[in-house]
Formats: structure tokens, C-alpha cells, sequence
């Protein structure tokens, strides 16, 4: 499975950064200088570059105007999903100063799972997924700490949890009320399933344990 890494401006947590041979790397806006601490060539480096004041003088750089319908990082969700990224791996996108651009980048990646791409966000001590309508997530049982799914859109019908605090057995959820706020793990693994709709699934994560397993 091909990976795309894409890298934001906001609060940037390195742990789970790990690019391997066939994966990709891309830098929307400011995210660049991310990249340039850790010493990361990107692949492709996007944006207005409002927000970093200047256009990088690298190989492969898109500029777009300011002016337009995408967020940067939305740009780079395109672009991922053009070079091939199945799973997408958005960093630097949740915290800072715009809290609208961290409501944006979840959308996004509802956008992304829509068209058939697994896609993160991963934080500071926190990931969520977007987990659309027939498909699963599934964690190790190792995980500790805070687990809530919310529901993005139209109802979620048919939401399964299991091995967490509460459970729900073919249950729907709404985006008007927070049926599933802070679950938590219980040392079993657990598992999260919806049959139609679309999920935001979020996690406290520890970058010691894999990825969840979508399926």
C-alpha cells in the first residue's frame, strides 16, 4: 500500500513520521519548514504560500492562488490521491491558531475515504480516521486511553463497537447529538464497523503500537 505523507504548518508530532521506499512526501504551504528541520526532501511542495511568505526554490513546486476553493492541504489530499497514495497521512493539520482549518482537514478526510484511500490525522498523542459505510477499523489491544466516533453527514446507520468501555451493536448515530464521545479502550482489542455513513474516528494514540488495521 502506497503512502502519502502530507505535511501542514499547524502543531507537527514526528513520532509516527516514518516515509519508507515507494512512499511520498508532500509539503503544503509552511509545512515546508517541518521538512527542512528534519532534514526531509519533499516530493512536491504546494500552496499559496500565503502563510510562508515565499515560494520555495525547489525542484517540483505547484503555486496556486490564494484565491480558490481548496484548502493547501486539500490541494495535497488531490495531489496524493493523483500520484497513487492509497493511505494518507496528514501532519501538521489539527491545533495552531485556525481552528476552522482543523475542521476543514476533517472534512478532508472524509473526502479522501470517499474515494477510496485510508486517511489519517495524526497529532500530538491523538489520530482519527474517517471510516466510511462498510468498512472497519480495528485496534490492538495494547491501546489505552480516550477512543470517541462521531458521525459526519448524513446518519450513520449500522455502527458496531466492540472491546471498548461501551458498546454498541448495530446502533446509528447522528451529527446533531454526541452519542459517541469519550469511549475509552479497555485492554481487549477493539473493533469499529458502520454499514452506511461516514465515521470520524478518534483515538489516543501511542506511536510505540501499528496503525489500526481498516478493513
Amino acid at each position: 500500500m502506497r503512502t502519502v505523507y502530507i505535511v501542514g504548518a499547524a502543531d507537527f508530532a514526528p513520532a509516527r513520521f516514518a516515509p519508507a521506499e515507494g512512499d511520498a512526501v508532500i509539503a503544503a504551504d509552511a509545512g515546508i519548514l517541518h521538512l527542512e528541520r528534519l532534514g526531509v526532501k519533499p516530493d512536491l511542495v504546494l500552496g499559496d504560500f500565503d502563510s510562508l511568505g515565499r515560494v520555495p526554490e525547489l525542484p517540483d513546486v505547484e503555486v496556486s492562488p490564494v484565491r480558490k476553493d481548496d484548502t493547501d492541504s486539500m490541494l495535497a489530499a488531490r495531489r496524493a490521491l493523483d500520484i497513487g497514495g492509497e493511505r494518507l497521512m496528514f501532519f501538521g493539520c489539527l491545533g495552531g491558531k485556525r481552528l476552522d482549518h482543523t475542521l476543514a482537514n476533517i472534512q478532508a478526510l472524509a473526502w479522501c475515504a470517499g474515494r477510496g484511500a485510508e486517511a489519517y490525522l495524526v497529532g500530538e498523542g491523538c489520530c482519527l480516521a474517517a471510516l466510511p459505510g462498510g468498512r472497519s477499523l480495528s485496534f490492538d489491544r495494547r491501546y489505552r486511553g480516550d477512543f470517541s466516533v462521531f458521525c459526519l453527514g448524513e446518519d450513520a446507520e449500522g455502527v458496531t463497537e466492540r472491546g471498548l468501555s461501551y458498546s454498541l451493536e448495530d446502533a446509528a448515530l447522528t451529527a446533531r447529538f454526541p452519542l459517541g464521545v469519550s469511549n475509552s479502550f479497555t485492554g481487549e482489542a477493539a473493533y469499529v464497523s458502520v454499514r452506511s455513513g461516514t465515521l470520524i474516528i478518534y483515538w489516543q494514540d501511542d506511536p510505540s503500537l501499528p496503525m489500526p488495521s481498516m478493513g
